[in-house]
C-alpha cells in the first residue's frame, strides 16, 4: 500500500494483519481521486475531509498529500487509531519532521461515528468531502451514517460523501437531501456518491 500522487507519492503506509481491516485498494483510490479532481489537480488545495471507519488512513493521508487543508480521521479501534498514528508520523504529518506541510493538519477521533459527527457539529466544522468506508460487512453503518449526514450541518451544498462498498450490496439512492448522483464499480468494490439535493 503506498501514497498514490501528490507531495508524498509512491512513499508507502502500513497496514495491520488479522485485523478487520480492508484498506483502500491503490488502484480503487487512485480512481477515487481522479474522479473527484475531474482533470483539476488544484481541486484538493484547502478543502477540509471527514475520513469516517479511516482504517489505515490511506485516503485520508491520500486527501493530505494532494494539498488538503485538514483531514479528521474517525476511528473507534485502538489499534488501527494507533496505525493511523504512525501512517502520518512516518510522513512527518505530526511534525516531527519537516515535511512541508504545517504541523498537524490532521485531527484524529478515537470514538464511534455519532459521537465523532456531534463533537465537529458542535464546533462548527463544515467539511468539503465525506469518506465512508466501514467493513463491508457491517451493512447498518452505511445506513446509519448516510441517514445521519443527510441531516449535519457539516455539509454543505458543494459537499461530496463517498461510501465504499460491496458491490453486490447498494447502500440506497438517497437519505432525505442527500441524493446518490454516481455508482462506480471496480472489481467487487464500488462507490457511491452523493451530495445535497436542491
Amino acid at each position: 500500500m503506498r501514497v498514490i500522487a501528490g507531495k508524498f507519492r509512491s512513499r508507502p503506509l502500513r497496514s495491520l494483519r488479522g485485523m478487520d481491516l480492508r484498506p483502500t485498494a491503490d488502484r480503487l483510490r487512485e480512481t477515487l481521486f481522479n474522479v473527484l479532481a475531474a482533470g483539476d489537480p488544484n481541486s484538493f488545495d484547502g478543502k477540509i475531509w471527514l475520513d469516517l471507519c479511516a482504517g489505515t488512513g490511506a485516503v485520508g493521508i491520500e486527501a493530505l498529500s494532494r494539498g488538503a487543508g485538514k483531514v479528521y480521521f474517525v476511528e473507534s479501534s485502538a489499534a488501527a487509531a494507533s496505525l493511523i498514528q504512525r501512517n502520518v508520523r512516518s510522513l512527518g504529518l505530526d511534525g516531527s519532521e519537516t515535511s512541508g506541510f504545517e504541523p498537524l493538519k490532521f485531527e484524529l477521533l478515537r470514538e464511534d461515528i455519532t459521537r465523532a459527527l456531534h463533537k465537529l457539529e458542535v464546533g462548527k466544522v463544515a467539511v468539503d468531502f465525506v469518506f465512508l468506508d466501514p467493513p463491508y460487512r457491517m451493512e447498518n453503518i452505511y445506513l446509519r451514517t448516510l441517514e445521519l449526514l443527510s441531516q449535519s450541518p457539516l455539509l454543505g451544498p458543494n459537499t461530496i460523501v463517498i461510501a465504499e462498498h460491496e458491490k453486490r450490496f447498494d447502500p440506497g439512492d438517497g437519505f432525505a437531501h442527500l441524493q446518490r448522483y454516481r455508482k462506480l464499480e471496480q472489481g467487487d468494490a464500488a462507490l457511491s456518491f452523493y451530495r445535497i439535493s436542491a
